[in-house]
């Protein structure tokens, strides 16, 4: 059987993790929401140790950093600024002089000034991180494709959780978590496995 190929590797697309002097770091939703709150994700602890291990590489190589958080009104059930699970995990705590963007949908681009944001720094290569890779991550690295970024996602920073399959059985987390991923590598992402992908 002939081995697949994605339709970026039709396409001779670049198959390299961003360049850290090209690149932005985006954290998407590391909120407690997903750990402690009414969303647990199975290893939203791992992503957020793994996501912070990028957050470290990042700061040491001068990366640019957005941390975008979920942020719905004060009597929602989820995500409510006024309830403990808002947080952002202590693992990925923004520091005073990294931006912060507040979104209500899960596209990051969708209702909010991250473009701008990006387009001030100058840099058009994206490291994608966070909460929940079939939704957040998925949305926002999709809707980079369109506006022209270039997105890196580390596998092991990302979570989701199971879901039902609609047949009254569970698509588990870890299923998921590879299929979203094997899309967005097909067409929208390079997909590495850990921040070790820019060791050198």
């Amino acid at each position: 059987m002939t081995q697949p190929l994605t339709l970026l590797q039709m396409q001779g697309a670049p198959d390299h993790p961003a360049p850290l002097a090209d690149a932005v770091l985006v954290l998407i939703d590391i909120q407690e929401e997903y750990r402690a709150g009414a969303l647990p994700l199975n290893r939203a602890t791992d992503a957020a140790v793994a996501a912070g291990e990028m957050l470290a590489l990042a700061r040491r190589h001068g990366v640019p950093v957005i941390h975008v958080r979920h942020n719905l009104s004060d009597a929602a059930p989820i995500f409510n600024p006024t309830l403990p699970g808002f947080a952002f995990m202590p693992e990925v705590a923004p520091l005073s002089d990294e931006t912060i963007i507040d979104k209500a949908r899960p596209n990051a681009f969708s209702g909010t000034d991250l473009d701008d944001a990006l387009q001030q720094t100058g840099r058009r290569e994206l490291i994608l991180v966070g909460m929940q890779t079939h939704l957040c991550v998925s949305a926002t690295a999709r809707a980079a494709g369109d506006l022209g970024y270039r997105s890196t996602i580390v596998r092991s920073a990302c979570a989701t959780r199971d879901l039902p399959d609609g047949r009254g059985g569970v698509i588990t987390s870890s299923v998921l978590q590879d299929a979203a991923l094997a899309e967005l590598a097909d067409a929208f992402a390079t997909v590495v496995a850990a921040p070790t992908a820019w060791a050198r």
